[in-house]
């Protein structure tokens, strides 16, 4: 398995997915998430060059891409009461279908906390959907910690 940026050749297989991530929030949480696209092509064209959100891919040594992690970087400077740390957040981290159990998605998650390491990071963070009960015991079997929890009322 090898890891990079994702580039516009990666456009297609990026777009499938986000539609396989999206699909799973709107049966979960129907009353939150629509069917639709989280970025148009043009978008992701451009996030895929923006250094401060890194979006990186594993692929097979075919170079088909098996998976993806969507990064932002975030750090709190001269804020009131927050450190100014650097943090590294994954936005999305999903693994094709097809592939899955495969120890793609920790291979990808390895990386990442790799590439925060050499770039000076303090920490990895994330939000996980309490919908998405596998993606919280993945994240937990990779040795991550909850941090703080979002709560809600409908009304």
């Amino acid at each position: 398995m090898n890891f990079r940026r994702a580039t516009e050749k990666d456009l297609a297989k990026v777009d499938d997915l986000l539609n396989q991530v999206n699909l799973v929030h709107h049966i979960g949480r129907p009353d939150l998430f629509n069917i639709g696209r989280k970025y148009t092509d043009e978008q992701l064209l451009v996030l895929f060059k923006d250094d401060t959100r890194p979006i990186f891919v594993a692929t097979d040594e075919d170079d088909n891409v098996l998976g993806y992690a969507f990064c932002i970087s975030q750090q709190h400077v001269n804020d009131n009461i927050l450190t100014d740390i650097k943090t590294l957040y994954i936005d999305d981290l999903c693994v094709d279908k097809t592939t899955r159990g495969q120890h793609v998605g920790k291979s990808l998650y390895e990386y990442v906390l790799q590439y925060a390491r050499e770039n000076n990071y303090y920490n990895v963070t994330l939000n996980v959907w309490a919908l998405n009960e596998s993606a919280r015991k993945f994240y937990e079997s990779c040795g991550m910690q909850v941090q703080k929890i979002g709560m809600e009322t409908i009304l």
